[in-house]
């Protein structure tokens, strides 16, 4: 049987911490709750660490976040030798914030380099001190210092991140706004989810069910550290915080 959780970050990202109750136990001891503010490993965005709280003051430690049977379900994985909450136990969950954070500032500058270079995605990674997108770019002329110049004027900006929720048939009607050139997002549940960055996204606008900061200031420092061939014409940008290294 599946579960389905309510998923609250993705109305508020900031939201580290939250009250859940036990909904059910997995086979894998996986932790499945009726609502989370904790985030589930997909779309190239790792999953969020932390701790439950329990009544006693005691806590489960949670190793990893992940999607259980449908995309719905979001269960969470204690580490070893946690134990296990009883089914209808209320929690608190607490996220591992610092943690979330980066992955956040480094989520919304991921979107940030796709503007920078408006090329097909062909793969994508956010870490926490390290992300990766790969691109389908012949252009040679997108250096590490070119790009890393265009992203902090981005960042400068300070434009405004929102989300919003657009129907299976406006993104039909708009198949622009997916960058990537492999992966579709999942269309048949009649909503999906847009990150949008500037006014009416004036900067962009595209499907993601991931965690972002609010404004693109928030991302802070960040450059090209390394721009690898993966190909004939495919190019990978490696994405780090802080400034460049001086030559």
């Amino acid at each position: 049987m599946a579960y389905e959780t309510e998923a609250l970050f993705r109305e508020d990202s900031y939201l580290s911490t939250a009250e859940g109750t036990v909904f059910a136990i997995a086979e894998n001891g996986g932790i499945i709750l009726d609502r989370t503010n904790f985030y589930a490993t997909s779309g190239g965005q790792p999953g969020d660490t932390g701790f439950f709280e329990r009544a006693d003051g005691s806590r489960i430690g949670i190793a990893a976040t992940v999607t259980g049977e449908t995309k719905s379900e979001i269960v969470h994985m204690p580490g070893e030798g946690q134990p296990r909450p009883d089914i209808g136990e209320k929690l608190v969950l607490h996220i591992d914030w610092p943690r979330r954070y980066r992955l956040m500032r480094m989520h919304t500058a991921c979107h940030l380099l796709s503007v920078a270079c408006p090329f097909p995605i062909t793969g994508a990674a956010v870490g926490e001190e390290e992300s990766r997108i790969d691109f389908d770019l012949p252009d040679p002329s997108y250096t590490k210092e070119f790009v890393t110049e265009k992203l902090m004027e981005l960042v400068r900006a300070n434009a405004a991140v929102t989300t919003r929720w657009i129907s299976d048939e406006e993104l039909l009607a708009n198949p622009g706004i997916v960058k990537s050139k492999n992966v579709r997002p999942p269309v048949g549940s009649g909503r999906i989810r847009l990150v949008v960055i500037g006014d009416d996204g004036a900067v962009d606008s595209q499907p993601c069910g991931g965690t972002h900061v609010s404004e693109t200031q928030e991302v802070g420092e960040i450059h090209i550290g390394k721009i690898e061939k993966k190909g004939k014409e495919n190019r990978r940008f490696r994405i780090r915080f802080g400034k460049a290294p001086e030559a």
